[in-house]
């Protein structure tokens, strides 16, 4: 298991941006989805295990936003205790499409590894984000293969 904090506002991935040049569109990402997957990656190269996983993994990320100005000291304090919770946007999956791609070879593999997400939003004055990784076992694996084989 991996486990670490990454300091600093929480970046959604943006929607993805095209420009035409004689005639060629090209998709690319918005400047700030992509200097914030760069800090992520850099942030989890300090704790990047020996071998990129490469089994099934469950992937935990917590998303702490800033605590808002308009918040009263009362509001502020039930935020931080969790109480108070961001349901506004932007979504919870953008928050962790751009974490996801930002761990991209420098934890596992692939993101496509994730077959068990846990996701969160909350408020804090000391913006992060926590994730923990934790390897599946092949037995798991296998009791999740048999399953979806069941329903099919």
């Amino acid at each position: 298991m991996i486990e670490f904090a990454i300091y600093g506002q929480p970046v959604p991935q943006g929607r993805p941006r095209a420009s035409a040049k004689n005639g060629i569109v090209r998709m690319y990402d918005p400047k700030n989805s992509r200097e914030f997957k760069k800090y992520v990656k850099l942030a989890a190269s300090d704790h990047r295990p020996p071998n990129l996983f490469r089994g099934p993994l469950e992937l935990e990320v917590k998303v702490y936003k800033s605590t808002l100005k308009s918040f009263s000291k009362k509001q502020a304090a039930a935020a931080e205790r969790g109480e108070l919770r961001p349901s506004k946007k932007p979504d919870i999956d953008n928050y962790v499409k751009a974490i996801k791609d930002g761990l991209n070879t420098v934890i596992w593999e692939d993101d496509s590894q994730i077959v068990d997400l846990h996701a969160s939003k909350f408020y804090s004055a000391n913006p992060r984000i926590e994730i923990k990784v934790t390897p599946l076992s092949q037995e798991e694996e296998q009791l999740c293969l048999s399953l979806i084989s069941k329903q099919s």
